[in-house]
């Protein structure tokens, strides 16, 4: 009968054994389902911190654009608004004004000129605006 008690004792503890690993087995599961709930909410954060990067990017790309289409209105209309004293005097000698002028009364008035003359006087009218 001891042998008995023995062998009942010594399957007791086998059982015993066994479910020990058994739960920590079952603790090892629990945990890694735990950490997989944890990267599927960090996943979603990082989901809303992309979206936030994407919002500033788009930001940034349209003040961008702007900065770009004022530097080219900037090159197409200098700041310079004015033209040389010697220029508008001539100009005023053969009746042309502060107003916009007209390729054709521009040619008739510069046909005195050298040609550098005439292009450095067309220049200087084009940049302040004055040639229609």
């Amino acid at each position: 009968m001891e042998e008995k008690q023995m062998q009942t004792e010594q399957r007791l503890e086998a059982a015993a054994t066994l479910l020990e690993r058994t739960l920590s087995l079952l603790e090892e599961r629990q945990s890694a389902i735990t950490g997989e709930v944890e990267r599927i909410s960090a996943t979603v954060e990082q989901s809303r911190r992309e979206a936030e990067l994407a919002e500033k990017l788009a930001a940034a790309e349209r003040e961008l654009a702007g900065v770009k289409a004022s530097a080219a209105q900037n090159v197409l209309n200098p700041l310079r608004k004015t033209v040389p004293a010697a220029t508008s005097e001539m100009l005023a000698k053969h009746g042309i004004g502060d107003a916009p002028v007209d390729v054709r009364t521009l040619d008739a008035a510069l046909a005195g000129l050298s040609l550098e003359q005439r292009i450095a006087v067309k220049s200087q009218l084009l940049r302040a605006g004055a040639i229609a």
